[in-house]
């Protein structure tokens, strides 16, 4: 991986392929590495972009108030790319509608597979996986927390272990242990979710929803593809929350027409 270094901090990065420039921002589980099985087919046609958010993957841990939108403005002024196609996943797509309600000019197009919904009224089942994953890293328990973001993000509640791809456990498992370990402190120094209406997003988006996620976050995408003007909606029956990893055939037969526009 490529490194940004400034006085900023750190973001790791890395670029596949040549062509119309295509940013992966990836889930708050998960890190560059969720969108692995999509890239290859990505970079026939673009220059794909992934990086790891602060306190993600190898990009450092903040140490001072910072914003995930600067820090995808910084990247992208480090690689000289004016204006680009945005993909965000979960949290990811949170940070990409964040960039495009504050930097509109630098975005040609946008989508987002299950991003959560600022103020959302969450849902008994919701509230108690955040009850259980605080209550395991107050005992201490990291691998019991990393259990429970297994189980609530990648198996989902409509089905058993035996249902998920056999390795998606374990390659999770890293990028889930490191995201909870760096939590507070990503937490402390964020300085949050923009501000801005969703009815002034005037670039072509795609909203995706698995079909075997929360239901939470399966209204949520509803709203957003409500909210945005002319937004498209795409439901994936195999998929929970991580659609890149359980979908990843589908997600890019999504993806690569509504990129080419």
């Amino acid at each position: 991986m490529l490194t940004l270094d400034d006085d900023l901090g750190r973001l790791s990065y890395v670029v596949t392929g040549d062509g119309p420039p295509v940013v992966l921002v990836h889930a708050g589980v998960a890190d560059h590495r969720m969108w692995d099985a999509v890239v290859p087919d990505l970079a026939r046609r673009h220059t794909v972009i992934r990086y790891d958010l602060r306190g993600f993957g190898r990009s450092a841990p903040p140490t001072g108030p910072f914003s995930e939108t600067d820090d995808l403005r910084r990247l992208l002024d480090h690689l000289g790319h004016d204006r680009v196609r945005l993909v965000g996943a979960s949290w990811g797509g949170r940070v990409a509608l964040d960039f495009v309600l504050t930097h509109p000019d630098r975005v040609h197009s946008l989508a987002v597979f299950a991003p959560p919904w600022r103020g959302y009224d969450w849902s008994a089942d919701m509230i108690a996986y955040d009850e259980a994953e605080t209550a395991a890293l107050a005992s201490g328990d990291l691998d019991a927390a990393v259990r429970i973001n297994l189980d609530m993000w990648l198996r989902g509640p409509a089905r058993t272990w035996e249902d998920v791809a056999p390795g998606l456990a374990d390659r999770l498992r890293d990028p889930v242990r490191t995201s909870l370990v760096n939590q507070d402190v990503v937490g402390k120094h964020s300085q949050g979710t923009a501000t801005g209406d969703l009815a002034s997003v005037s670039v072509p988006a795609l909203v995706g929803i698995g079909k075997l996620d929360v239901a939470d976050f399966q209204d949520i995408g509803r709203r957003y593809a409500s909210a945005i003007p002319g937004a498209t909606l795409v439901e994936f029956d195999t998929a929970a929350h991580l659609i890149a990893l359980d979908a990843p055939t589908e997600l890019t037969a999504a993806l690569g027409p509504f990129l080419a526009r």
